[in-house]
């Protein structure tokens, strides 16, 4: 039997599925489960997991060997050929509930390691697609610190073959919103079918 195609899908809107990014982590999943035959999603909405936010209890916890949701959430990463984040623009950075994700996600020695050369990140060979979705227009910009600092983490756990879809001027009127994420699906399909080839 053909081994599925394993995809992670990650939302973290505040706004749940009624999210533009979550309207586009739909449109990844759609034209990726039509360009793959066998394809697996598991998928989370931080929103509504209740994730918590690091704390010394949390620290302890993981080194203690207790870390249940912490290891669930690692395998998951572990286990995906492609990563699906859905991830907007608040106050010039990711969501709480993102970091949160990412602080039990990044853990010594599981998804990187330290070198004599520096850290080295674990997660090998996946595929990541992030949607960011923004009020304004931040795209190559100095105040977009989102996706400097998402290159960043993600490189840290070995995430590097990252695709950036960016759906922005969300709140400059309807039109440039339409307009803002028809280009987003149209530069969607263009990864998905490019990557599948």
């Amino acid at each position: 039997m053909t081994k599925p195609l394993n995809v992670l899908r990650i939302d973290s809107s505040i706004f749940g599925k009624g999210g533009v990014s979550a309207q586009l982590t739909d449109n990844i999943i759609e034209q990726v489960t039509a360009a793959h035959e066998f394809v697996a999603v598991r998928s989370r909405e931080l929103s509504g997991d209740s994730i918590p936010h690091l704390t010394l209890a949390t620290i302890n916890d993981i080194g203690e060997g207790k870390a249940d949701l912490a290891d669930e959430l690692i395998t998951e990463l572990q286990n995906a050929d492609v990563i699906v984040l859905g991830i907007p623009m608040y106050n010039f950075g990711v969501p709480s509930e993102f970091k949160a994700w990412f602080d039990h996600v990044a853990r010594a020695k599981v998804t990187f390691e330290y070198t004599s050369n520096g850290p080295v990140g674990l997660l090998k060979n996946k595929k990541v697609y992030v949607v960011t979705t923004r009020g304004g227009i931040y795209k190559d910009q100095a105040k977009d610190l989102e996706v400097p600092f998402l290159k960043t983490i993600l490189s840290f756990v070995g995430l590097d073959d990252v695709e950036f879809i960016y759906a922005e001027g969300l709140s400059l009127g309807d039109e440039k919103k339409e307009k803002s994420i028809s280009d987003a699906k149209t530069q969607i399909a263009h990864l998905i079918q490019s990557n599948a080839a």
